[in-house]
């Protein structure tokens, strides 16, 4: 079986082995609004009086470039950006204009679209910002409820004042700005009224300066809204985006209802990736660091931070806390079958935990979406839902492995029965890794049918076991014969004249029959030998972002595997890939679960 791999997935790593990333910061949790559903509850207000928001950015950026990691993208979030004072909201949006002037080539020749500075904003004190926005050409994404008529009844300031008509008031003020300026609507059960919702769209087209366009349909979840209002069905979320297309299909807001409005729902958001803890970053003034605007001050979702923690701890983290939340819920056998999973990858896994469910909240929203943009349905389903589970759910990698094809020639299965001096390369009662106690049976990786996932630390130990007569087999002077071991990085290269993609190989490490006979063994009939110190020589060129990959055979068996290659082509063409019994492991250098 070949090594599976994929970059859509990861932490986007180009060349020069950078890792890009997409970086909201929050430069002030104070917020001048207290919204119904407000998904920061009661955490609106700024107790960071000894952090200086540029100062945070300007460390956190500093501190990540050193490691390689560049943000494509920074956005300001919040709380509410704008209640920063004029000078702290000028000085944070020159550092980002300036930024990405800086990082301008780097950004875009690894495939990055470069920006102008963005904020989020509920547009409430907007206007005492305006020279900033038009000096830098600031776009602006402003929220509001729809309809329109119970906006004021959600949407109020902390003492309960009403806020539509000076939101309204500020849009005014941008309409000789030439700058991006859209809103997004979040939808419950209390705004399901579609006929006001269409209303109020053409209003606000007609209306203002608004990019009506370039709106967004957002669907709410109940969690915390403390029973206020309630979250719509997936039939009423499908309701909606068909009377949104029977509305405005055609109209001068054609490229917003099949682009935009539903964009959230479809594979250009963060939930088209296997992992979002190793692509999305929210970043505090405080330096602590979570998931996203959703995982925001929950410790489920907090990945370190940025004054305290190494930057490498802190990409650890994100991986292992998303792959955690994705399998707190079992894989939904739906997803395997609508052949879209390719797509989707099972939803938001900060939702999916809110609602203890184990596939996507707008699961039956996603497909119709699928369907009316013309995505195809997965022509090799089976393989891209194997691909899925074998890093997300890799415990259940059995249930999936894909049915190979009949080839007309012969399998390797009967070339080994053919040839029992092949039968030692692939036996897998010879070899047993164990890693802090717990033991590994290994396999060939092209015979088993499941792909075994470790996760190693800086603190591991690991040991090999060798059956002592291996070292016998297919070798006619044991005594110059050696354990052989082969450590691939996940980080992938191209190799020889065929210019095939493959894990690189960084090491290569030998133990001869005679040392392994003087080492105390633990267990009846095998060779014991302790990697712990070899491998830890070995974590600083591994790969941070994807599976590592150990081998072990002996040198006999290695010889005699190349030997078969070259002389039987059916056999070469079956054992292409190593295959040696082998694990896979990630590498978390020094996790911090806090």
């Amino acid at each position: 079986m070949n090594t599976i791999t994929t970059n859509t997935d990861m932490i986007t790593t180009m060349k020069d082995n950078y890792k890009f990333i997409h970086l909201l910061y929050v430069p002030t949790m104070a917020c001048n609004m207290q919204c119904k559903y407000c998904y920061l509850e009661d955490n609106t207000k700024d107790e960071w009086n000894k952090y200086k928001a540029l100062e945070t950015l300007v460390y956190a950026i500093n501190k990540l470039k050193k490691s390689n990691v560049i943000p494509f993208n920074i956005s300001l979030h919040g709380g509410e950006v704008t209640t920063l004072s004029t000078k702290d909201f000028h000085d944070l949006i020159k550092y980002i204009s300036s930024y990405y002037k800086d990082n301008k080539q780097l950004i875009e020749e690894n495939g990055f679209r470069v920006g102008t500075p963005h904020i989020k904003t509920n547009l409430y004190n907007l206007e005492k910002h305006l020279d900033t926005i038009k000096e830098y050409n600031v776009s602006i994404s402003g929220s509001l409820d729809l309809p329109l008529s119970i906006h004021d009844k959600y949407r109020l300031t902390k003492n309960n004042q009403k806020t539509l008509d000076r939101i309204l008031e500020n849009i005014k003020l941008l309409e000789d700005i030439p700058n991006k300026k859209k809103v997004s609507t979040t939808i419950f059960k209390e705004h399901f009224d579609l006929d006001k919702i269409v209303e109020d769209i053409k209003y606000l087209d007609k209306n203002t300066c608004l990019d009506m366009n370039d709106f967004n349909f957002m669907i709410g979840f109940d969690y915390n809204s403390n029973g206020l209002l309630h979250h719509i069905t997936e039939e009423e979320q499908v309701e909606l985006f068909k009377r949104m297309h029977e509305e405005f299909d055609g109209t001068n807001l054609d490229s917003g209802v099949n682009g935009a409005w539903f964009n959230e729902f479809g594979p250009e958001y963060c939930t088209n990736c296997d992992n979002c803890g190793e692509k999305f970053f929210l970043l505090e003034k405080n330096g602590d660091i979570y998931s996203c605007v959703r995982g925001q001050k929950n410790k489920d979702f907090y990945y370190g931070n940025i004054y305290q923690d190494k930057v490498e701890t802190i990409l650890n983290n994100a991986k292992n806390k998303i792959f955690i939340a994705h399998n707190r819920q079992p894989f939904n056998q739906e997803c395997a079958e609508c052949r879209y999973l390719y797509l989707c990858k099972t939803g938001c896994p900060f939702v999916k935990n809110a609602y203890k469910s184990n596939k996507s909240y707008t699961c039956l929203l996603q497909q119709e979406l699928y369907k009316n943009r013309n995505y195809q349905e997965d022509e090799y389903n089976d393989e891209s839902v194997y691909n899925y589970i074998s890093k997300m759910h890799p415990d259940r990698m059995k249930e999936y492995y894909p049915v190979r094809p009949n080839n007309e020639y012969k399998s390797l299965e009967e070339l080994i029965n053919e040839d029992q001096k092949l039968k030692y390369i692939y036996d897998s009662n010879s070899f047993i890794l164990e890693v802090d106690g717990k033991e590994y049976n290994l396999e060939s990786q092209i015979l088993k049918k499941t792909r075994q996932i470790i996760y190693l630390t800086e603190k591991s130990k690991i040991k090999i076991y060798l059956k002592n007569s291996l070292l016998n087999e297919v070798c006619d002077y044991p005594d110059n014969n050696s354990l052989y071991i082969m450590l691939l990085t996940g980080d992938l290269i191209k190799y020889g004249d065929e210019q095939r993609t493959k894990q690189a190989h960084i090491m290569t490490h030998q133990v001869y029959k005679g040392v392994l006979e003087k080492n105390n063994s633990s267990k009846e009939g095998f060779y014991e030998y302790d990697l712990t110190s070899v491998l830890k020589e070995y974590y600083s060129y591994i790969s941070k972002d994807k599976p590592n990959n150990l081998f072990f055979t002996t040198n006999a068996l290695r010889d005699y595997h190349y030997t078969k290659q070259k002389n039987n082509a059916y056999y070469h063409i079956d054992a292409i890939n190593l295959p040696f019994q082998n694990i896979e492991f990630y590498y978390l250098g020094g996790l911090n679960n806090d």
